[in-house]
């Protein structure tokens, strides 16, 4: 069994205050400590950047949001790959780099927790990889958006939206662990 660390769209433009509030603001902080934790200990480290193809948006490469934030930014021995979809497998060469390198088991890390980290942990899981997701390690922002479906439908916290994401994925697609309990149990 060889398990890497899947850090997933940790970038500047989350930071835009366009997305709204959010939960978790210690989800840096968490992750940071499992890339250090994983560096330490020369284990794989894999980082995953949002190019948006969307103009205007935060994580479009004009509006300078695409940049890592220093604190998880990859060095040189770890694997960057790029997407512009919901998923760090569509348009990468992520599976085929795991696999090459004998990962079985993946922590996962990232934001945010309903979109690319969710899409991300169950196609891992669908592709046969093992899942532990570090969900205290990313974080959600608050839904606004009037969802149409429902009349009369309040808006969502980031806090309501993070725990449902993190529930519908555990026990199915990841076992969701803190990031303390993760370092304990491999000793990192």
């Amino acid at each position: 069994m060889e398990k890497a660390l899947l850090l997933i769209d940790f970038q500047a433009g989350f930071g835009a205050p366009s997305w709204g509030g959010r939960n978790n603001p210690g989800a840096e902080k968490a992750a940071a400590q499992l890339l250090a934790a994983w560096r330490r200990a020369g284990a794989p480290a894999f980082h995953v950047r949002h190019i948006s193809t969307t103009p205007g948006s935060p994580l479009h490469a004009d509006q300078g949001g695409t940049d890592f934030i220093p604190e998880l930014a990859p060095i040189a021995r770890e694997p960057v790959f790029e997407k512009s979809v919901n998923s760090a497998f569509i348009g990468t060469t992520l599976e085929a780099d795991l696999r090459a390198a004998g990962i079985t088991d993946l922590v996962v890390c990232g934001l945010t927790t309903p979109h690319c980290v969710s899409t991300s942990c169950r196609m891992a899981a669908n592709l046969g990889f093992a899942v532990t997701l570090a969900h205290d390690a990313c974080a959600a922002f608050t839904s606004n958006a009037d969802m149409g479906w429902s009349a009369g439908a309040a808006s969502l916290s980031a806090e309501a939206i993070h725990a449902s994401a993190v529930a519908h994925l555990h026990g199915e697609f990841v076992q969701a662990r803190s990031a303390v309990d993760i370092l304990t149990e491999m000793r990192l």
